[in-house]
C-alpha cells in the first residue's frame, strides 16, 4: 500500500518547491527577502468593491448555499463587460459560467471534456494549470510553441496530422504568463480558421487582458466572427482588480463547452460565497478608474525594474503586458540553469524570482520576475543583484546613476 496513486504519479516534482524552501529558510534567519517570485498582488482591493462585500455579508440570507454557475447578476455583469470591452454579445444563461478563479475553471473544464488518453495541445512555457489540469484528468499533453507566429500554426497542423487520437483542443494564452507575449486580432482570426478546418476546440486564457502598457488593449478571441462555434475564453478578476484571494473568474463562449463545465461544477461546488459574487459584480459594473490606476502602477514598476536592473548589469526585456517580466539568465550564470540561478539570488542577494523551467522545459534559461514589490524595493533588489554580479564575475559594475525621469521618481 505504498505505491503512489495513479494521478499523483503523473505529476512531476514541484519545481518551485526548493526555491520556496530556501526563501522560507532565509526569512526564518531574519533575511529581508524581496519577493519577485509569485504573482501575488500587493495592492489593496478597491474600496467600493470591499464596501459592497461588507454590505452584502451583513445580510443573513447571503450566507446560504450559492449558485454553482454564478448568481444571475454576476453572469449578467460579465456579459456586459464583454460587450463593453470587446463588442461581444454573450448569453449570460448559456455562455457564461463563474469559476473559482481561472485556475479552477481550466481544471474543471478538463474534467468536463477529457477522456483518459485524449490529446490536448498546450504551449510551452506556460502557466502550469494549462497542462496539469488536463494531465490530472488523464489526458495526454502535446507541446506547441508559446508563440503567436507562424511556428504556432505549423506546430498545430503537425500535431493534428501526427497525433493518435486527433487532438481534442488547443490551449492559447495571451497576454502570456510567463512570457508576456501579446497576440493581435489577426492571430485570433487565423487561429479560429485553422481550428475549424482541423476540427478542434480552442481554450483561450486572457487573465491579463487589462494589464497592458504599450499600444492597443489586447483583444478577445471571441471578437472573431464564428469563434463561439469552437472557443471558450477564461478571465479572472484577480489581477485586474487586485482580488487574488477572492478567487473569482469566468469561462465564456461555446455553449456546449460551457454547459459541460457548468454540469461538472454542479456536482463539485456551490460556487463562491454569495457576498463575493455580489462584490465581483460591483467590480465589473462599477467605476473602472481603479483598473486604470492599477495598470499605471504596474507600468511604473515595469519601467523602474527594466532601468534599475539594466544599470545593475542584468538586461530584462521590457514586457508589453502582464505583471511579469521574462528575462534570460545572464550569460555568466547560464550554466547554472534557472533553478540554481534563482537559488543563488535568494542566498546571496536576498531576492526571490521564479525559475523559468517551472513553466515548462522550454522555460529553461529564463526567470520570471513579478512586479509585486514597490518601486523602492525593486531598486533595492537591483542594488543587491549588482553587488552579487560584481562579486561573482569579478567585473566592477558602473556606478548607479539615474538614466530617465521615471527611474528617479
Amino acid at each position: 500500500m505504498t505505491e503512489e496513486f495513479h494521478r499523483i504519479k503523473r505529476l512531476p516534482p514541484y519545481v518551485f518547491a526548493e526555491v520556496n524552501r530556501l526563501k522560507a529558510a532565509a526569512r526564518a534567519r531574519g533575511a529581508d527577502i524581496i519577493d519577485l517570485g509569485m504573482g501575488n498582488p500587493d495592492m489593496p482591493t478597491p474600496r467600493h468593491i470591499v464596501d459592497k462585500l461588507i454590505e452584502t455579508i451583513n445580510k443573513p440570507r447571503t450566507h446560504r448555499y450559492s449558485a454553482s454557475k454564478g448568481i444571475p447578476g454576476l453572469r449578467r455583469a460579465q456579459a456586459a463587460y464583454y460587450e463593453r470591452r470587446f463588442g461581444v454579445k454573450l448569453d449570460p444563461e448559456t455562455e457564461v459560467v463563474a469559476t473559482l478563479g481561472s485556475k479552477e475553471g481550466f481544471a474543471n473544464m478538463a474534467q468536463a471534456i477529457c477522456s483518459p488518453g485524449d490529446v490536448i495541445l498546450v504551449p510551452n512555457p506556460t502557466y502550469p494549470i494549462h497542462a496539469f489540469g488536463f494531465i490530472i484528468a488523464g489526458a495526454t499533453i502535446r507541446q506547441i510553441p508559446a508563440s503567436c507566429g507562424d511556428d504556432y500554426f505549423r506546430a498545430v497542423e503537425h500535431a493534428v496530422k501526427h497525433s493518435i487520437p486527433k487532438p481534442l483542443s488547443v490551449v492559447i494564452s495571451f497576454p502570456s504568463n510567463p512570457t508576456a507575449i501579446v497576440a493581435d486580432l489577426d492571430f485570433y482570426k487565423a487561429a479560429v480558421a485553422q481550428a475549424k478546418k482541423l476540427g478542434i476546440y480552442i481554450l483561450s486564457d486572457i487573465a491579463y487582458a487589462e494589464l497592458y502598457f504599450d499600444g492597443k488593449p489586447p483583444p478577445s478571441i471571441l471578437q472573431v466572427e464564428g469563434a463561439k462555434d469552437i472557443a471558450v475564453e477564461f478571465t479572472s478578476l484577480s489581477k485586474t482588480y487586485n482580488m487574488p484571494g477572492w478567487r473569482m473568474g469566468f469561462a465564456v463562449g461555446n455553449e456546449r463547452l460551457i454547459g459541460a463545465l457548468a454540469r461538472v461544477k454542479s456536482y463539485l461546488d456551490y460556487g463562491a460565497f454569495t457576498p463575493i459574487q455580489v462584490a465581483a459584480a460591483a467590480a465589473l459594473n462599477g467605476p473602472q478608474d481603479c483598473v486604470d490606476e492599477i495598470r499605471a502602477l504596474y507600468k511604473s514598476r515595469r519601467d523602474i525594474l527594466v532601468d534599475s536592473f539594466d544599470r545593475a548589469g542584468f538586461h530584462i526585456p521590457s514586457p508589453p503586458a502582464t505583471m511579469f517580466a521574462w528575462a534570460p539568465v545572464p550569460e555568466p550564470f547560464k550554466a547554472l540553469g534557472s533553478v540554481e540561478f534563482s537559488k543563488l539570488l535568494i542566498e546571496k542577494a536576498d531576492v526571490a524570482v521564479s525559475p523559468g523551467v517551472g513553466f515548462g522545459e522550454h522555460g529553461e534559461g529564463y526567470i520570471r520576475v513579478a512586479l509585486v514589490e514597490n518601486e523602492q524595493r525593486i531598486r533595492q533588489a537591483a542594488r543587491s543583484i549588482k553587488k552579487l554580479f560584481s562579486e561573482y564575475t569579478g567585473v566592477p559594475m558602473a556606478p548607479e546613476t539615474p538614466t530617465s525621469s521615471h527611474a528617479s521618481q
